[in-house]
């Protein structure tokens, strides 16, 4: 907080327009005036998220950079892939279950089965068989990307199996989550988000899904574990990075156009990628540059497009993995193990013909090294392409989906609240540390910016710039009538913005209050313009999350406000679902900041937005990890004892969920109003 000697300095040297009376001076214009440019938010998340990616560390030795990559494998697996029920998930014994074998083409067939990646979630898959199979032979693991419609009937994917199992190798093609016949709305990638909130990691399902495909080829007869690869495009090709850096099993990847690094990322929205592929804290801890180093000495062959229309294009994506990796190839003296191939031909984002050869030729020179005979070119197998339906896998009735499993997860939650008036500061102590662990929560200085202001007989304005700890620039208007004295202070937030605020903002100037209508980190003005969601699910990858950074910002702008407009009361308003969370999040996180709180829409429950199956796409700071495991509606409220909740236009369902607080004697500090 800024002590008041400095805000008056501050305020000397602002340069104000002062504006006379203005009869098309309203609270709705002073509210819809633009204070930021469109693009800063842009530019602030980019460099915020820039300046907290790991460098590639410099091993002068293959023991420094073994001991720092056994360390990085063990950290990314405990810390992100396998929290709360993944511990116990990834222990578990892989569970298959072989259905139907059909013909496929000369020389080869196709067994269906199906595997248990966690406790009723199944996934299908096809097992490309030789006829005619003696000793060991190499296994490969085939992943697919985004392929709704046909997943693993994806043309370009059968055909590389083909290929493979026409030379003799194990060729296994598995339906990927979301994908194929495993899509549909519980199954989308940003419902994964729905298992961070109840404290369990979304990212397992995805890892068991990809280890436990290479339990099933590992534990074939004729399986030759030095001979272990896996390849894939885009959602493939970050399945591929990821498993084949993290399980030394994969003994050869091949990532096509599936993943850059994450300041590559930051930069390029085209490959931003989905919640799996960003993870919260993955950042964290280590970078997919990291990752793409972690692959050697074994070889590798790093594939992207030259017109890539998709994403991860091979002029900004390739380089930087290259620049990472390169080195640590030196190191253990294998620098031909590292290759890359960038496509021309068609050039955009694909897997066909000259990646799927450039494949061969790898598999040819590491698995097949003595065979002088060993053919790169495809075999054309064009005929012996299936029909989606064909290869259709039947799956449990009930399978569980990210959506249906989040809700079994939540269901099993215990939330406490104080039982007695006596209990109340000691609960409150320990619940508001655990919520700033779980919220990153920020403490933020504000240097406060008028950017102009503006009077008529009706109403005063100033707009601001907030400038938080040189990262983050809140706009924020405050209004009052002139002819007003007041020291009561009215903090308001929208899910719509404080463009939307107008009929509220209008009531509470005439009640009395001084009015600063702002606009949070990711709402309003402070929205980035374009695939926003996927920025929140970047910065809480580094480890941060943006329910604290949003939860901070309000406390930030309570103190400076405080102190500002010389106030003996800050009440914070907030309408909707989202910044209703979001205010009792920062009245929990501070004891002082905030002297009341109002609500509008405000759920009853998070647990609401796993019914509503809600993703990181609608409401990414809503699914903060381990946020449902620790604090519900019910404990954000009790932490804010004994200031006021008050909640506008309540729904059976809050009215329901908040009883315990109406019932506990050391709490009764929720009202409910028209």
């Amino acid at each position: 907080m800024l002590k008041c000697s400095t805000i008056a300095i501050m305020s000397s040297l602002m340069i104000m327009d002062i504006a006379v009376a203005d009869e098309e001076f309203t609270v709705q214009s002073a509210l819809a005036q633009r204070i930021i440019d469109p693009q800063l938010p842009l530019r602030e998340v980019q460099a915020y998220v820039e300046s907290r990616i790991l460098p590639m560390p410099e091993p002068d030795s293959v023991a420094a950079w073994e001991t720092y990559i056994n360390g990085v494998r063990q950290e990314v697996l405990d810390k992100v892939v396998f929290r709360g029920e993944g511990q116990k998930w990834r222990s578990q014994a892989t569970q298959v279950q072989w259905l139907e074998t059909i013909a496929g083409g000369p020389g080869y067939h196709i067994r269906k089965l199906r595997y248990e990646v966690v406790p009723g979630m199944w996934v299908a898959a096809l097992l490309y068989e030789p006829d005619q199979l003696d000793g060991r032979v190499p296994v490969v693991m085939n992943v697919n990307g985004h392929d709704r419609v046909n997943g693993k009937a994806a043309d370009y994917k059968q055909l590389r199996c083909i290929n493979q199992v026409k030379r003799g190798m194990l060729a296994l093609n598995v339906e990927w989550l979301g994908m194929g016949q495993l899509a549909g709305p519980g199954f989308s990638h940003y419902s994964m988000n729905q298992l961070n909130l109840c404290g369990t990691s979304g990212l397992a399902p995805f890892y068991l899904a990809m280890s436990r495909g290479l339990d099933i080829l590992l534990q074939h007869k004729n399986a030759d574990p030095a001979r272990v690869a896996v390849a894939g495009l885009s959602g493939g090709g970050w399945q591929t990075i990821f498993i084949s850096s993290l399980d030394k099993r994969v003994t050869l990847a091949n990532p096509v156009a599936g993943y850059s690094s994450f300041r590559t990322r930051g930069r390029y929205q085209s490959d931003l990628g989905d919640s799996e592929q960003t993870p919260s804290d993955l950042a964290m801890i280590t970078d997919y540059s990291h990752l793409t180093a972690m692959l050697a000495p074994r070889p590798a062959l790093l594939t992207n497009n030259a017109e890539d229309n998709c994403c991860f294009k091979a002029e900004h994506a390739l380089p930087p993995l290259l620049q990472a990796a390169q080195p640590i190839y030196k190191l253990y003296g294998k620098p031909t193990n590292l290759r890359y191939h960038i496509n021309h031909d068609p050039g955009n984002h694909n897997f066909g013909l000259d990646n799927r050869q450039q494949l061969y030729r790898m598999l040819g020179d590491f698995f097949f090294a003595d065979d002088k005979d060993f053919d790169t070119t495809e075999i054309p197998s064009d005929d012996e392409v299936k029909w989606k339906e064909e290869l259709f896998v039947e799956l449990p009735d009930g399978n569980h989906d990210f959506n249906t499993l989040a809700l079994e997860l939540s269901d099993r939650l215990n939330r406490s609240l104080p039982d007695a008036p006596a209990s109340l500061n000691a609960w409150q102590s320990e619940h508001r540390t655990t919520l700033r662990k779980i919220v990153r929560a920020q403490d933020f200085d504000v240097l406060p910016i008028r950017q102009s202001q503006k009077q008529s007989e009706a109403l005063a304005a100033n707009w601001w710039w907030l400038r938080m700890n040189g990262d983050w620039t809140v706009p924020a208007v405050d209004l009052l009538l002139p002819a007003t004295t007041t020291t009561k202070l009215a903090i308001v937030v929208a899910d719509a913005g404080r463009s939307d605020t107008a009929e509220q903002v209008q009531r509470l100037l005439k009640s009395g209050y001084r009015v600063l209508a702002i606009d949070p980190f990711y709402f309003g003005e402070s929205r980035i313009a374009e695939r926003d969601f996927l920025y929140a699910i970047l910065v809480a990858s580094i480890g941060d999350r943006p329910l604290g950074i949003q939860a901070g910002q309000l406390v930030a702008a309570a103190n400076w406000a405080r102190d500002e407009f010389q106030c003996d009361e800050v009440t914070l308003v907030a309408s909707g679902p989202r910044t209703s969370v979001i205010a009792l999040a920062a009245a929990g996180l501070s004891a002082d900041a905030i002297d009341a709180v109002q609500l509008r829409d405000c759920p009853g429950t998070l647990r609401e937005f796993i019914e509503q199956n809600k993703g990181a796409n609608h409401m990414p700071e809503m699914l903060c990890f381990g946020l449902l495991k620790h604090s519900d509606i019910a404990q954000l409220v009790a932490l804010a004892a004994p200031r006021t909740v008050t909640i506008a236009a309540a729904s059976d369902r809050v009215k329901k969920e908040l009883a315990a607080i109406s019932a506990t004697a050391a709490l009764r500090n929720v009202q409910f109003s028209d």
